[in-house]
């Protein structure tokens, strides 16, 4: 269904069990809430599952840009009220993760565990003109044009070559994302900057991210973590940037663990 929030219109999936607590799952770039969904199935049993695309993302309104992280925190928290969710577990990937921080160090009172996967908390100037670019290669490629770089980036060679089906799944959602809600995250990444306000986050928090990410790096994480008080860090294994996807079974127990 979706929900009208700060004038966009958001699509969302709610799944699980009434009553019970609330788990929000936040997606990557050029993703959808559709890479979640083994994990909404397995949480379903025990928590009140709510995923939702990215504005610009999936089943989403695509307003025109730039965005940035504040825009994407304040969707969030007007999901919630909207909904009636006075506080939620929250896991996120990449953007998702990093939207995570955020909610973390301004809305700690709404969150009741962060688990933030494969996201850095910064953007050195390497990474604003690698996200410059990428919004310059879709101008030219369209989306299309960006599956195969992207997934060639997010995977491990030796687990692409293997063709698993979630390749299938990431490129169709790549293929099928607004090239404008695309470029207005881009632009929301290449203002990243919340590592001077980790310090100040309260929420019990893991930072976790595959051993083969290039975009986030265990050592990276590492750090995130350390600033983070109380935060535990861990690595998956057999994982590169998409690592629910890429190796679910170590993603999904990490998931259960954390989640108690």
């Amino acid at each position: 269904m979706k929900i009208e929030i700060n004038g966009v219109g958001l699509n969302v999936e709610i799944e699980g069990r009434d009553g019970a607590p609330w788990v929000t799952f936040s997606h990557s770039l050029a993703c959808n809430l559709g890479m979640w969904d083994e994990q909404a199935r397995i949480l379903g049993e025990r928590f009140r599952v709510l995923r939702y695309d990215l504005r610009g993302h999936g089943g989403s309104d695509a307003p025109k840009g730039p965005y940035n992280f504040a825009m994407l925190e304040s969707d969030v928290v007007g999901l919630w009220d909207a909904l009636k969710i006075e506080n939620s577990h929250w896991i996120g990937l990449s953007i998702g993760a990093m939207i995570g921080y955020g909610l973390a160090i301004d809305h700690g009172e709404r969150l009741l565990s962060l688990m933030a996967c494969d996201g850095r908390s910064d953007a050195p100037p390497e990474y604003q003109i690698f996200f410059q670019q990428r919004i310059e290669a879709a101008r030219e490629k369209g989306m299309a044009g960006l599956a195969a770089p992207t997934i060639e980036r997010w995977f491990k060679p030796e687990n692409l070559a293997k063709n698993p089906p979630a390749v299938a799944k990431l490129r169709r959602m790549i293929e099928t994302t607004d090239p404008i809600g695309h470029e207005g995250c881009c632009e929301a990444l290449k203002g990243l900057a919340f590592g001077p306000r980790l310090g100040s986050i309260k929420t019990r928090t893991l930072v976790i991210g595959g051993d083969s990410d290039v975009s986030a790096a265990p050592e990276m994480l590492a750090e995130v973590a350390r600033r983070i008080p109380g935060a535990q860090h861990a690595v998956l294994p057999n994982a590169g940037h998409i690592s629910n996807m890429e190796n679910p079974a170590a993603f999904n127990k990490a998931m259960l663990d954390f989640l108690g």
